[in-house]
């Protein structure tokens, strides 16, 4: 039987890939009320929530370009590739490896619950 591998995700690609389907999800909603022309307060109602889902999404992008201005640069040890990191512990953007720079993670199992702020205290 094959070793099935988990795959993780970066923090800052999750955040980014959200803020796409926004866009998208604005775009589709605008493009639905062109179909509701008879009706004109839901064709008015869509684009404005279209419009709403687009400026919302510009406002992620904005946040985590700037999130992402704060994050450490490293190396993976597996792809040897420049990523960054939000946290205590956070993947690869290129070949998902889980990273840690925490002394006290190492070896452990990955659990993106370490990146919460009561997790420490929980376990003491």
């Amino acid at each position: 039987m094959a070793e099935q591998r988990v795959v993780y995700s970066s923090k800052i690609n999750k955040i980014r890939s959200f803020a796409l389907i926004l866009v998208f999800a604005g775009i589709l909603i605008m493009y639905i009320g062109l179909f509701t022309r008879s009706i004109a307060w839901l064709t008015a109602l869509l684009f404005i929530l279209g419009i709403l889902s687009v400026i919302l999404s510009s406002v992620v992008y904005l946040w985590i370009g700037t999130l992402s201005l704060k994050a450490v640069p490293v190396t993976c040890p597996d792809c040897g590739k420049p990523t960054k990191m939000l946290g205590r512990v956070d993947a690869c953007m290129h070949c998902k490896q889980p990273l840690t720079m925490d002394k006290e993670l190492e070896g452990k199992e990955f659990d993106e619950r370490y990146n919460k702020r009561g997790y420490k205290k929980e376990k003491n």
